[in-house]
């Protein structure tokens, strides 16, 4: 197993047709986009994907559709669990794993319930393993339904396996973020940070990048921070955090149209509505924005 590159790995959106269908088209468009704007991986059917949203089977043709359209160009993460047994979670993986991707995302919130201790995950944890012979993986701490944090002994078990290579991180607190880094020292392991107010001290620290809904907006801003980080551009993004959660993912659908990507805004997601007042925000996000580009 190769480690994942140092850089921007964007959590990807997923394009709808006006019917709430998926618009396979614009996603191999979508590909492309975030790849000629720096991306250095793609992480495909995430909850910026909408992944609650989708069919099994839509998730399925969704991966294998990212897969085709960067042809090894980039590497490819995809969530593989939900819902269900171990049992379950295993077969889904193994079918997510076939189709290409180079590591399947572990959602550690689908394993335990949140009173349940870290013991009972990592027997769980290790049961998919034992079911899913050499296959990749990376945790997400995803917000939904419940956020987990991972502990440092529970990364130190995961990391012997071997077969650990991402992490994305969601624990917002530079102190959590370091320790991961130390812990996996020596490994083919990354850590991914999704949080922008310490992006810069976490990238300073070790960390091999970026995975954070600010790359939906800007993708070329958001690489180009991986490689030269700024206090200017961090409070740019941290001053205007709010907003770009406000009706997200609408609201980062919008920013890509006004740049000239041709993306709906059709989401399944129940969302706050994108209204005149957020657009006219946005609006002025993207002309501030533009700062941050070299002529």
């Amino acid at each position: 197993m190769n480690a994942l590159p140092r850089g921007f790995i964007p959590v990807m959106l997923t394009p709808f047709n006006d019917d709430l269908s998926v618009d396979y088209a614009t996603l191999r468009k979508l590909c492309d986009y975030y790849i000629d704007n720096g991306a250095v991986g793609l992480f495909a059917n995430c909850l910026s994907s909408e992944m609650y949203e989708l069919s099994a089977q839509e998730r399925l043709a969704v991966i294998q559709t990212v897969v085709d359209q960067t042809a090894g160009r980039v590497p490819v993460v995809a969530t593989g669990t939900f819902n269900g047994s171990v049992e379950e979670m295993a077969d889904f993986s193994n079918q997510v794993y076939a189709l290409g991707v180079d590591a399947v995302i572990l959602l550690n919130n689908q394993f335990v319930a949140a009173e349940e201790s870290d013991e009972e995950f990592l027997a769980r944890i290790h049961q998919w393993m034992d079911l899913t012979p050499g296959v990749p993986f990376g945790i997400y701490e995803c917000p939904i339904p419940y956020k987990r944090l991972v502990s440092i002994p529970v990364l130190q078990d995961l990391l012997r396996s071997g077969r650990l290579c991402y992490h994305k991180d969601t624990s917002l607190d530079i102190d959590q973020v370091k320790a991961k880094i130390n812990a996996g020292m020596g490994a083919r392991f990354g850590v991914y940070d999704a949080y922008m107010v310490h992006a810069k001290a976490s990238l300073a620290a070790g960390s091999m990048g970026l995975s954070c809904i600010q790359g939906n907006f800007f993708p070329d801003l958001i690489a180009a921070f991986c490689s030269h980080p700024t206090d200017e551009f961090q409070g740019f993004l941290t001053e205007n955090m709010d907003l770009m959660h406000s009706a997200y993912p609408t609201s980062a659908k919008y920013v890509l149209q006004k740049q000239g990507f041709p993306i709906s805004l059709a989401t399944r997601r129940n969302v706050d509505p994108l209204t005149e007042s957020v657009k006219a925000k946005l609006d002025e996000l993207l002309t501030s924005a533009s700062r941050y580009r070299s002529p």
